[in-house]
C-alpha cells in the first residue's frame, strides 16, 4: 500500500509541473523561441526559453508594412549593441533606407547609411570587431564593415575588421561563410515577413525605409505606416499661345539726292 501511495504522489507531482510553468501567478512569462537550425533535421530540438528583455530589444518600423523586433546580444557584442542603442535614441536611423538588398549569393538586406549609397557612417568613432561563434542564419543581424583589399597586409586586414560603425545587415537566408568575419549583435525574433518584403537592388529603385527605430524599453508607440508623399504644389495651367507674326519691315528711306542746278 505504501508503494502504491508513493507512486500516486510521484504521478501527481509530474502532472502538476506543466501547470506551474503555464500559470506564473500573473508574472510576465518568458518567450518560447523554437530552435531554428540550418537543416530540417535539427528543428526537432526542444524549444528554448528566452526571457523578455525590453532594454535589449531593437524595434524597426519598416515601410514594407510592419514592425520588426530584434533581440540584441550584449553578452557577445557589447560595444556594437551600445552603438545601436546610442544611435537609435538619437533618432539616427529614422528615415534611412536599405540601400543594398541582394538575394543569391549574399542574401542580405543592408542599411544604416546616412548617405544611402554604402559609403556613409555616423559621426561616432568606428567600433572594434567583436567576432563570435554565432552563425549567420536566417534572421541574424550583423555589423557591416569595409572589406580588405586583395593581398592586404595584416595591418590593412585589422583596420577593415575594426571599421564597423552604423551600418548593419539582416540575413534573409543562411550564409555560414560570413561566420567569424562579422560582428553578430542580434537576431530577428518577430516580423521577419516584413524583412522578406524589403525592396531588392543595389540600390533599389524604390528603397524600403526605416520609418522609426526604437529600443523597446523606451515604450515606443504602436506601428504607424509611412505617410504618403504629399504631391508637389502646382501653379495655374499655362495655355500655349501661338507667337505673333512679326510686322513687315518698312523699306529703308531712299537716299536724298541734291536737287539739280538750274542752267
Amino acid at each position: 500500500m505504501r508503494f502504491l501511495a508513493t507512486m500516486a504522489a510521484m504521478a501527481a507531482t509530474l502532472f502538476a509541473v506543466p501547470a506551474l510553468a503555464q500559470g506564473g501567478g500573473g508574472k510576465p512569462q518568458p518567450i518560447i523561441e523554437p530552435f531554428k537550425g540550418v537543416n530540417a533535421d535539427v528543428n526537432t530540438r526542444p524549444a528554448v526559453l528566452v526571457p523578455a528583455d525590453p532594454e535589449n530589444t531593437w524595434v524597426l518600423d519598416l515601410s514594407t508594412g510592419g514592425r520588426v523586433l530584434i533581440r540584441l546580444r550584449p553578452d557577445v557584442a557589447p560595444k556594437m549593441v551600445e552603438r545601436i542603442k546610442t544611435l537609435t535614441r538619437r533618432h539616427f536611423y529614422d528615415g534611412l533606407t536599405f540601400h543594398r538588398v541582394v538575394d543569391d549569393p549574399y542574401n542580405i538586406a543592408q542599411g544604416g547609411d546616412p548617405k544611402g549609397d554604402g559609403t556613409g557612417d555616423s559621426d561616432l568613432p568606428n567600433v572594434p570587431a567583436e567576432f563570435s561563434s554565432l552563425p549567420h542564419v536566417r534572421g541574424t543581424v550583423s555589423a557591416a564593415r569595409r572589406g580588405a583589399p586583395d593581398n592586404a597586409t595584416a595591418e590593412q586586414k585589422t583596420e577593415a575588421e575594426n571599421s564597423a560603425n552604423s551600418q548593419f545587415f539582416i540575413m534573409m537566408q543562411p550564409k555560414l561563410a560570413f561566420d567569424h568575419d562579422y560582428t553578430v549583435f542580434g537576431r530577428v525574433t518577430s516580423g521577419m515577413e516584413w524583412v522578406d518584403k524589403i525592396a531588392r537592388g543595389e540600390p533599389p529603385q524604390h528603397p524600403t525605409v526605416i520609418i522609426h527605430a526604437y529600443i523597446e524599453s523606451d515604450n515606443p508607440p504602436p506601428y504607424q505606416p509611412l505617410a504618403p508623399a504629399t504631391p508637389a504644389a502646382t501653379g495655374p495651367t499655362l495655355i500655349p499661345v501661338a507667337p505673333t507674326a512679326p510686322a513687315a519691315a518698312k523699306p529703308a528711306p531712299a537716299a536724298k539726292k541734291p536737287a539739280p542746278k538750274k542752267k
